[in-house]
């Protein structure tokens, strides 16, 4: 029986690479919307929002990350992940980004505050991935 074909993925951050590896399918947040990505994929350049990553390996094993944005760079045998921030799902601490999620609410509502809405909304949309990230992996494991 032939081999089920792959796609190389790579994830990497400022802070270093998170991941990299073959797979058999990775699921991104691109800025128009989520992607499906299998080997042989067309020639994609896009950027990514705050959101989830998913890789499913060639036996079936899934891994979560966390992106802050970034971009995505897919060629028909690989697949790269240029994050701006990057953090494996289980590592994301869920007490800092609902702290996170609190801080850029109040801002909204005290628009006098320190930081630019802009910078308020943004702060909020990271928290959130973030929460949705976990709780998704929740699911996955409950």
């Amino acid at each position: 029986m032939a081999e089920a074909p792959t796609i190389h993925v790579d994830i990497v951050s400022a802070e270093g690479e998170l991941f990299s590896g073959p797979a058999a399918v990775v699921f991104a947040p691109a800025s128009q919307g989520d992607l499906g990505i299998h080997p042989r994929h067309a020639p994609l350049l896009t950027l990514l929002k705050a959101g989830e990553v998913r890789v499913r390996t060639p036996d079936g094993e899934e891994h979560h990350f966390f992106v802050g944005g970034g971009a995505l760079e897919v060629q028909p045998t690989r697949v790269t992940v240029l994050a701006d921030t990057a953090l494996r799902a289980k590592d994301i601490d869920e007490a800092a980004a609902l702290a996170a999620k609190q801080r850029a609410e109040e801002a909204l509502r005290d628009k006098a505050g320190h930081i630019t809405i802009a910078e308020a909304q943004a702060e909020l949309a990271r928290a959130m991935a973030q929460l949705k990230v976990l709780q998704r992996l929740r699911k996955l494991r409950g």
